[in-house]
């Protein structure tokens, strides 16, 4: 569980990127320092758009890595001038600013802490069901601040999940640091028994489940896939991090699963549903991972296609196994990392581009940028709709939009009916059901690119 720091400058679209970082930061128990000295790491989201400008994101670069023990430096200047950090004789990693928050996480499950209770954040509800994870993962820093994993009774997740609803929740968050194995401490797996419990519940709402390793979920995945297809509450939507296509970086890893268990769970949920998203996350230059190896989860990351990737360059973590192997060179991690991101792109890119012409019912969860606001369709692919005001289009609405076009990793939509609302049940599909794929998140859209400067550490 690290401490991290950031600060952003210059449009809105920066501010926008550094809050979806600080979401996700916060949602794998990461936590805000007081400042760059306290922190762990500190991202630095610039701006190029003059040159006193491109100077200042120097300078302020230059500070940072004095004064903090890792910096990241992401936005505008990172993807633009990158070059000119290293010229700089800057020590900082460059990311693309949807790269940040898995680079920061390193692969670990995120942190439910004990005092952990559901939270609504506008018409999402947050609702951790169980703390601590069965895993006992070689690079994982997370688990001698959370331990096994304690799983509270059906009965009590259902009533704060009613709860949430009751309070205005149209999007239940499910989370953990492995979903997948809540009610193991009790002997019993009991997540698909949870999940029907909650779609009972009375209302209009999507739930999304949040992390489940593969190993935890094999053994409950033909199970877990037939609750999906009854359901249409639930989000035909798994995020199951493989690491690696290679099953001897896997048990170096000390990962629970093997790379045909993954493929078995992906396989089972393709004969279930027709269409849905896969998310996986990968771990680029393990200590011991090989050029072979590399290429192995290349090419598993090809014949599975997950619309959503997650591709992390392994840093060590203090007092964990791994910290004490010899590791990569930061030539052959950069490279096989930039491999990685090359072949995610093409992939998350097709996927998206095959939505265009296509329509969907979504559900919309938050403003985004200006006067656009994020929708997730039924397989939590991000569709912005934009000119939301104009259109009468709010959040927490259902609406069927068209996808007239994509930016990779999300797509733009035009409502082809009005907003539907619980009183209007005739709006919606009446299957529940939508030709929808697999996906990815990410972000803002308008720009303004006014050179303002922003600087948050909260």
């Amino acid at each position: 569980m690290a401490t991290y720091h950031i600060e952003t400058y210059g449009c809105s679209s920066n501010r926008g990127e550094s809050r979806e970082i600080e979401r996700t930061l916060r949602d794998g128990g990461h936590r805000p320092a007081d400042g760059p000295e306290d922190a762990d790491v500190a991202i630095l989201n610039t701006c190029t758009v003059v040159e006193k400008t491109e100077q200042n994101m120097l300078r302020r670069a230059e500070e940072l890595s004095e004064t903090t023990a890792e910096l990241v430096v992401t936005g505008c200047m990172a993807l633009a001038q990158g070059e000119l950090f290293a010229e700089a004789d800057v020590d900082a990693e460059i990311l693309h600013w949807d790269e940040v928050p898995s680079y920061v996480l390193n692969g670990e499950c995120p942190t439910v802490t004990p005092d952990a209770e559901p939270v609504l954040d506008g018409v999402v509800g947050i609702l951790p069901i169980a703390r601590g994870c069965m895993s006992n993962c070689s690079y994982c820093i997370t688990k001698f601040a959370t331990g096994r994993v304690d799983s509270p009774p059906i009965e009590e997740n259902v009533e704060k999940a009613r709860a949430l609803v009751h309070a205005g929740a149209k999007e239940i968050r499910v989370t953990g640091q492995d979903t997948g194995v809540y009610g193991w401490d009790n002997g019993d797996r009991k997540l698909p028994d949870l999940l029907d419990r909650i779609c009972d519940i009375d209302g209009e709402f999507r739930v999304r489940l949040g992390m489940a390793n593969p190993g935890g979920i094999h053994g409950i995945h033909e199970e877990l896939a037939d609750v999906f297809a009854e359901n249409e509450e639930l989000y035909d939507f798994i995020h199951a991090p493989v690491q690696s296509g290679s099953d001897d970086v896997l048990e170096d890893m000390r990962r629970q699963h093997r790379v045909e268990k993954f493929r078995e769970v992906v396989e089972t949920f393709d004969d279930r549903l027709d269409h849905w998203t896969l998310s996986t996350d990968f771990i680029v230059g393990f200590p011991t991972e090989t050029e072979a190896d590399h290429e192995l989860s290349m090419d598993l990351l090809a014949e599975v296609r997950p619309e959503k990737i997650n591709v992390t360059r392994f840093s060590k973590r203090p007092g964990t196994d791994a910290a004490d192997m010899k590791g990569l060179g930061g030539t052959v991690k950069k490279e096989r990392s930039k491999a990685m991101s090359e072949l995610k792109m093409e992939v998350v890119g097709e996927a998206y581009e095959s939505m265009v012409g296509e329509t969907f019912e979504v559900l919309v969860v938050e403003e985004g940028t200006g006067d656009s606001v994020k929708c997730r369709d039924g397989a939590y692919r991000q569709i912005i709709v934009q000119n939301a005001n104009d259109r009468g289009v709010e959040v927490g609405d259902f609406l069927t939009v068209e996808v007239t076009g994509h930016n990779t990793v999300y797509a733009f939509g035009e409502p082809v009916t009005a907003a539907a609302t619980e009183s209007d049940p005739a709006e919606r599909d009446p299957t529940g059901r939508d030709p929808t794929g697999r996906d990815r998140v990410d972000d803002s859209v308008e720009r303004d690119d006014r050179p303002e400067s922003t600087v948050s550490s909260a």
